[in-house]
């Protein structure tokens, strides 16, 4: 591998020469003649991973390199320190480019609104490596973080869609990760100093930082390379997923297929939402939330009653849609005081259990909340008195509805009021920071109406948030230019309520021309069990429910973009566990589900798609 290396190095030397001695001759050639042809325009040579390409790169004037950095097979993934026994090396050869792309946003140097610009980090891999993909990878949560440090790497650390440097050593892709604007680890960034809406770095999260590191590496591929790349691929989850989807959306040329998982799209009306138990505890339970065991048993008492199939109990809810458990009527998790039969210290009350069946419903302007016979809140639309959806009944509630708000639902409201007081505190772990004041956990004030409001701004201030919800259905560019969209989104995910991917795809089927017709370029799979990732999400430790990996997704994506190979029926399998034996069953393209037919439940063969 170092050899080949050298060889180019020394190929990039020679052609170097060799076009500034071409450009010379054709020069002297040309000088003293009023006829002569124009010399065709010569190829710039291939960059070299070293300081030349600080000056040697300059797509615009906006992009300035910062870093260049080559490593070395098994040399430690670092920019400064000391390695040590956890540090990862490098598994081949690999080139390493930071660049900075302004303007940015001026201001005070210690405000977390002001930037330098779009922090981009890429890796390239070995010329006799790159298997001639672009292959990068979304961002999560806020998306800030060290792409345009010089002393810290983005790239290696892991995400459940796997990191940008196993993408360039292992795959052979040219890969990269943007810190879209800014660096802060909330949403802090997205508030100026006097309290008002930070438009531009807005921009750069919303869209902008994910469109110019697709511009760029692209660019970088083709002047490291000497060619351009064959495919182009967006690979994300959660916010990576909405960054996909707003890359489909508003540059429909950045990527040839899309592979967007969990994605955080309706941004506005999700995140206000997940606020939305904490001030059910508020409001209903004196700000006393339900402790661990008491989620634990009434999420896994759900389970109990909606996971039978073929006579069996599979250990998490194979199709949430059709649970309807209704912790209020249900004897076994309600305390003696409120007619029931439970001893334990887990016990609920029955405000306890209205305030469960108020979560798994959603927000709602008043708080209140139908029989779950009736509606239990999974519908294609929402209802008419449902600002948005709530988790699914098995799932795991410990990050909403544990001790503490997740803490970008705090930061969101506070952004939508622009009032940085509502944000958690610092002592709670959650810094928000503002000139005009800093989180002071005042959400806890806030009334079912207060928070509807909330609701209404963060979709009122759209244009303001570079319209950040990423929800328009009309995705026609992307189709007519060929691309490819794979969508998947876990029916347990303990963060962002898998209905709201439902209604998105079924609003671009009503915008379309249906689903069979959207199919052409956009499938979609939802996976029973599954996660904010590729994991357990429900709340029985031991459910142990088939998934499918990040390499298996992808490797559709690209068949079906590379071999005009569309996705289908899918095997998806789980490993044996302390629990029980390996688990299989068929993931199957929505609107399809896996339907049972004979044999073991916990057997892909048991089941077909219908």
């Amino acid at each position: 591998m170092s050899m080949q290396v050298n060889d180019w190095t020394g190929a990039r030397i020679s052609l170097a020469i060799l076009a500034a001695g071409t450009l010379t001759g054709l020069a002297g050639c040309n000088s003293n003649s009023d006829d002569a042809v124009p010399a065709p325009p010569v190829a710039q040579a291939p960059l070299a991973c070293d300081e030349s390409m600080k000056t040697a790169f300059a797509p615009d004037a906006n992009t300035k390199v910062l870093l260049v950095k080559s490593f070395k097979k098994g040399d430690p993934l670092l920019l400064s320190g000391t390695a040590g026994a956890s540090t990862p090396k490098a598994d081949n050869d690999v080139c390493v480019v930071k660049l900075n792309v302004g303007p940015g946003h001026a201001g005070p140097a210690d405000a977390a609104s002001t930037s330098p610009g779009i922090g981009i980090e890429v890796w390239l891999p070995a010329l006799a490596s790159w298997n001639n993909r672009i292959h990068v990878k979304g961002g999560g949560g806020w998306a800030g973080g060290v792409q345009g440090s010089l002393t810290a790497l983005a790239g290696v650390s892991s995400s459940s869609a796997g990191s940008p440097a196993a993408t360039a050593m292992l795959e052979g892709a040219v890969s990269a990760s943007t810190d879209t604007g800014h660096t802060i680890g909330n949403g802090s960034f997205a508030m100026n100093p006097d309290g008002t809406v930070n438009t531009v770095l807005w921009q750069d999260f919303s869209e902008r930082g994910i469109h110019e590191m697709a511009v760029k590496t692209k660019a970088l591929a083709k002047a490291y390379y000497g060619r351009d790349a064959k495919y182009s691929y967006w690979d994300g989850f959660s916010t990576g997923g909405r960054q996909g989807h707003k890359e489909a959306q508003a540059n429909p040329a950045d990527f040839d297929g899309i592979l967007a998982g969990a994605p955080a799209f309706n941004w506005t009306k999700f995140i206000t939402t997940e606020l939305y138990p904490q001030i059910v505890y508020q409001r209903d339970l004196g700000g006393n939330g339900l402790t661990a065991g008491q989620l634990a048993l009434v999420s896994n008492a759900a389970i109990n009653a909606c996971d039978m199939v073929g006579g069996q109990h599979l250990g998490y809810i194979p199709d949430p849609s059709q649970c309807a458990y209704n912790p209020a009527t249900d004897v076994n998790v309600l305390c003696q005081a409120s007619a029931g039969r439970n001893t334990s210290a887990d016990c609920v009350s029955a405000v306890q259990a209205s305030a469960l069946n108020k979560i798994w419903y959603g927000q709602t302007p008043d708080g209140s909340v139908p029989d779950p016979a009736l509606d239990n809140g999974f519908g294609i639309a929402t209802a008419p008195n449902q600002k948005w959806y709530g988790l699914t009944r098995g799932t795991s509630l410990a990050g909403l509805a544990g001790a503490t708000p997740f803490p970008i639902a705090s930061d969101m409201v506070a952004l939508e009021l622009q009032n940085p007081t509502i944000a958690g505190s610092v002592s709670s772990g959650v810094p928000f920071a503002n000139a005009t004041g800093n989180g002071a956990d005042r959400w806890k004030t806030m009334s079912y109406a207060d928070l509807a409001n909330a609701w209404e701004r963060g979709v009122a201030l759209q244009s303001a948030f570079a319209n950040i919800n990423t929800d328009n259905p009309d995705l026609s560019a992307f189709r007519s230019r060929g691309g490819k969209l794979l969508m998947y989104h876990g029916l347990a995910d303990t963060l962002i309520p898998p209905q709201g991917s439902i209604n998105y795809y079924n609003r671009v089927a009503n915008q379309m021309g249906g689903i069979a017709a959207i199919q052409s370029f956009y499938r979609f799979y939802l996976v029973p069990g599954m996660a904010h990732g590729f994991a357990n999400g429900t709340a029985n430790p031991n459910a142990n429910p088939p998934l499918p990996t990040n390499e298996q997704l992808y490797a559709l994506l690209t068949d079906w973009v590379e071999k005009n190979a569309p996705p289908g029926t899918v095997g998806i399998t789980t490993g044996a566990s302390p629990a029980g034996p390996a688990k299989s069953r068929p993931l199957c393209l929505y609107p399809q589900k896996a339907t049972y037919t004979s044999g073991d439940p916990n057997q892909a063969a048991s089941y077909t798609c219908s």
